[in-house]
């Protein structure tokens, strides 16, 4: 019998190795659901060199400079004004008792918690619900429609964007825009405070995309779909849906 020198066996499993991964990388899941793939891929390619370069140093600067309570305090002051518009999908849902807990929560942070910088509400019962415009669409009837990235916002779909369109239509800050130069810049700071919080408390979240995912693109698509078909289901999907979802999964390469 010929003997391998071990040298040659480490040589060759390192190659097969190399060449399997490469595979992997190089070709990437193609979704027959994904029409505009070529565009997303770019885009999202774009929101990461922003992202980069733009949002994740002000949110590293904004998170040395904010101690943690402050921090929080801003967290709860734009969840409380959220609840505004929680509370008008809740209704337009006719999810009633729900609509009931959310404006309590709102009037009870406003007034107890300071504008909304403490969460009184939690404390005594009342939790935060997450309800938008897309998810009242989707309770509708609406067909999500093929999957998008939006350049400086996201994941997101036609469904999305009519959702983008609707809660823009229902938050109170947005108002600001008919209270003069004063109003205006104080609502652009609003705004731009809330981005920076928001990219802050995704830190985490970045950190477990980039490790867990060979095509970033395709796991990050199927997490937004799975996702949002959760929400609009209040976490209880269709039997066939978990199958397709799991299936989904499978079919992404590892």
């Amino acid at each position: 019998m010929k003997i391998i020198p071990r040298k040659r066996i480490r040589i060759t499993l390192t190659v097969m190795v190399l060449a399997i991964l490469n595979g992997c990388v190089s070709v990437p899941f193609e979704d027959p659901d994904d029409p505009w793939e070529s565009w997303n891929r770019g885009a999202q390619q774009f929101n990461d060199d922003f992202d980069e370069t733009i949002m994740k140093p002000l949110a590293k600067g904004y998170l040395f400079a904010t101690p943690e309570p402050v921090d929080r305090g801003i967290t709860n002051f734009f969840n409380n004004v959220d609840d505004i518009v929680v509370t008008i999908n809740d209704l337009l849902q006719f999810k009633m008792q729900q609509a009931g807990m959310d404006i309590s929560r709102f009037l009870v942070n406003t007034t107890v918690g300071v504008a909304g910088f403490v969460d009184i509400a939690a404390l005594i019962g009342l939790p935060k619900h997450n309800e938008d415009f897309e998810q009242t669409l989707g309770v509708w009837g609406v067909s999500s429609g093929p999957y998008l990235v939006i350049p400086f916002w996201g994941p997101s779909s036609p469904r999305g964007v009519g959702g983008l369109i609707g809660d823009a239509a229902m938050d109170p800050i947005n108002y600001t825009v008919f209270g003069g130069v004063a109003a205006n810049i104080a609502g652009t700071a609003s705004d731009l405070l809330d981005v920076t919080d928001r990219r802050a408390g995704l830190m985490t979240t970045e950190k477990i995309v980039d490790e867990a995912a060979i095509d970033r693109y395709a796991f990050i698509r199927n997490s937004y779909r799975q996702h949002r078909e959760y929400l609009i289901n209040d976490g209880n999907l269709p039997e066939e849906d978990l199958f397709d979802a799991i299936d989904s999964d499978k079919e992404t390469p590892e």
